[in-house]
């Protein structure tokens, strides 16, 4: 539970680029031939709009915005990791040392999702609404109600009491798991990302300066960077895809009743 400054700084900086591009692009939209961005927009919005229609069975105004949010957020978040690995920091080290400290200890992580502070906080985020989409579709009596008689069902008074606390911590455990999940799934897949990055410039590096083949392991790099950046673009926009469905899914299932 520690606040990264530097998670949080990119993490406004990539929620107010969405804000002002998709903001700029309704005030600006129009029914005739559309602009090459509006195509886009109006293409991520269509079809997450048309996901949300075949996934949520209730109703609720709220759902497809949520799941734009989070799918082109978690996306912008992922692809900072397109950035080469060392830019930024080393600007950032440099600023250090011009104000006076110590550039070694000036430490930058510009990938937010490759800090489990802000993939958990995320998770914590879609938490607490499914507990909120739960209570305003179902009232808080039949929500109660059902974390004591699902999945486990019975009939009589008796029988529904001796089940109620396998039913209470299943439920409680099924509760936990998804956030846990969440964190897990986007912070490893993002974090591992980084690694492979840092590793294919370190190897290539070092394996250069030992046996002073510069001019065969520089094109080694840059062939396996672009490798791996070209798959890693389809991992980035999983991992936002997969978030967002889960959320959705997970929203669906709060506001069914059993």
């Amino acid at each position: 539970m520690t606040i990264n400054i530097d998670s949080v700084f990119f993490t406004l900086l990539m929620s107010a680029l969405f804000l002002f591009f998709f903001l700029r692009t309704a005030r600006k939209a129009t029914a005739g031939v559309p602009g090459k961005f509006q195509s886009v927009v109006e293409m991520v919005v269509g079809f997450v709009d048309g996901l949300v229609r075949e996934t949520f069975h209730g109703r609720s105004k709220l759902i497809a915005p949520l799941a734009i949010t989070i799918f082109c957020l978690v996306f912008m978040m992922n692809f900072m990791d397109m950035l080469p690995v060392d830019w930024l920091p080393a600007l950032w080290g440099k600023a250090n040392e011009a104000a006076g400290h110590d550039p070694a200890h000036a430490y930058l992580r510009v990938v937010p999702t490759a800090d489990l502070n802000t993939t958990l906080g995320l998770s914590l985020m879609v938490f607490l609404l499914i507990q909120v989409f739960g209570i305003s579709h179902k009232g808080i009596g039949k929500f109660t109600a059902e974390a004591f008689t699902a999945p486990f069902h019975a009939e009589g008074t008796v029988m529904k009491i001796l089940l109620a606390p396998a039913n209470l911590l299943l439920r409680v455990i099924e509760e936990l798991v998804r956030p846990l999940s969440l964190t897990l799934r986007l912070f490893g897949n993002m974090y591992a990302g980084e690694l492979i990055f840092i590793l294919i410039a370190l190897m290539t590096w070092n394996a250069a300066a030992s046996s002073g083949m510069t001019y065969v392991m520089a094109p080694l790099q840059f062939i396996s960077g672009f490798v791996w950046t070209a798959f890693h673009i389809l991992v980035i926009t999983l991992q936002a895809f997969i978030f967002m469905m889960l959320t959705v899914v997970y929203l669906s299932m709060a506001a069914e009743s059993h």
